[in-house]
């Protein structure tokens, strides 16, 4: 029996079975310890920022300064809009500035007019007030005086009557007596006389009584114009005080004419914005895409009108099975075959990992509620930043598909 078996282990066919058996082992065993600490994947592409190009205002299309599939630099020129409807909207603002700020030029000049018109106003109704006083205690005086006056003119007038009376009385008793010669001629002349005299004493006292009720009159005329002006004086006076509000209300509507220059400034600042948003200008360097305008054309605001895909800035997503990403760190080596290229290698790092499955962020996320679950490996994206300068001709296209072996050892 044991001379059968080393008979069949020296047949020349078994023999070479069992050295190619030895050699798949043998190969098989390399291949894992070549593969050892690599991950790879097919469900890669390479991505970019693509910059999607929109109308801020809206307006009739008048050039269009690019081509499908043409490189432009920062700041080209890409689109231009009618601008005549925004230059007369800056003309307009321009113009309501100006009158805005000439009537903050006239409402400012009012306040020291103002505030210096209420100064002097109330110093004169003040510097009034005290003449007026001083014009009613003068007249009050004036008034006393008057009546003074009267008083002493009445006094004169009875005594004037009383000795008119007493010499009325001495020329009728003469009189009598000048009959019977009992008195002399001249006597009785004498005292004629003085009755006469003492009679235009009384007329004379009368008419200063008379006078004296006029002045009285007059004086109690004075207080009462004395009084009035006083009175005058103290509506002024309250006119007068009210001179810091009138200058509190200037200066409230010289600040208003000042907001509504600062208003009438940012109207004019939006209308030349507005103005310069008619042409559209590249915010970075790259090739001009999914272009969809033509001269002619009114767009709206917010309308897309082509896009930049920007080739100087590209990088891998990866999408590693759940299950590879044990012994992924960023930081790790990659290399990358791109499909296009027939096999040609890139050089990259891994950047990071995102922070949630790629099913996750779809538009309809899996629901594993429902109590039929089946359990499927998920992918979560990988982003690789390719080593700079391999790209000088930008041959690589955001969307291409790549193979990237991350080394993980």
């Amino acid at each position: 029996m044991a001379e059968a078996s080393v008979s069949f282990l020296r047949h020349p066919r078994v023999r070479l079975g069992i050295g190619i058996i030895v050699l798949a082992l043998a190969g098989v065993g390399v291949w894992l310890w070549i593969t050892a600490g690599r991950e790879s994947t097919d469900d890669a592409q390479v991505d970019t920022h693509v910059t999607e190009i929109a109308a801020r205002v809206g307006g009739t299309v008048a050039r269009v300064a690019v081509n499908d599939n043409q490189i432009v630099d920062v700041g080209a020129v890409l689109v231009e809009l009618d601008p005549r409807d925004y230059q007369v909207a800056v003309d307009k603002a321009r113009a309501e500035l100006a009158d805005a700020s000439a009537t903050a030029v006239a409402a400012q000049s009012n306040v020291p007019i103002t505030s210096t018109t209420a100064t002097s106003n109330l110093t004169t109704a003040r510097g009034g007030i005290a003449q007026a006083e001083g014009g009613v205690a003068a007249a009050e005086k004036e008034v006393e005086a008057a009546r003074a006056r009267l008083t002493t003119a009445q006094a004169r007038l009875r005594e004037a009557e009383a000795n008119a009376t007493k010499s009325a009385r001495d020329v009728e008793r003469l009189r009598g007596l000048l009959a019977k010669d009992e008195v002399s001629q001249q006597q009785f002349d004498a005292t004629s006389a003085a009755a006469e005299a003492q009679k235009a004493g009384v007329d004379s006292a009368r008419s200063q009584v008379a006078e004296a009720e006029a002045g009285i009159r007059v004086a109690e005329s004075k207080l009462l114009q004395a009084r009035a002006g006083e009175q005058r004086a103290r509506a002024e006076l309250r006119t007068a005080q009210t001179g810091p509000s009138q200058v509190k209300a200037t200066r409230a509507r010289a600040a208003a004419a000042e907001a509504r220059v600062q208003q009438a400034r940012a109207t004019l600042a939006q209308a030349e914005l507005n103005r310069q948003y008619t042409t559209v200008k590249a915010p970075a360097r790259g090739v001009v895409s999914k272009k969809s305008i033509n001269v002619g054309q009114v767009v709206q605001a917010g309308q897309p009108l082509l896009a930049i895909v920007q080739l100087d800035d590209l990088w891998v997503t990866a999408n590693f099975k759940e299950t590879q990403l044990k012994d992924l760190r960023p930081g790790q080596r990659v290399t990358i075959d791109i499909d296009a290229f027939g096999g040609r290698e890139f050089h990259g790092t891994v950047d990071s990992i995102a922070g949630a499955t790629g099913s996750r962020f779809s538009l309809l996320p899996p629901e594993n509620a429902t109590g039929n679950f089946v359990k499927v490996v998920q992918r979560v994206p990988v982003k690789i930043v390719l080593e700079p300068g391999q790209d000088p001709e930008h041959l690589l296209r955001p969307g291409m598909s790549v193979t990237p072996t991350v080394y993980t050892r």
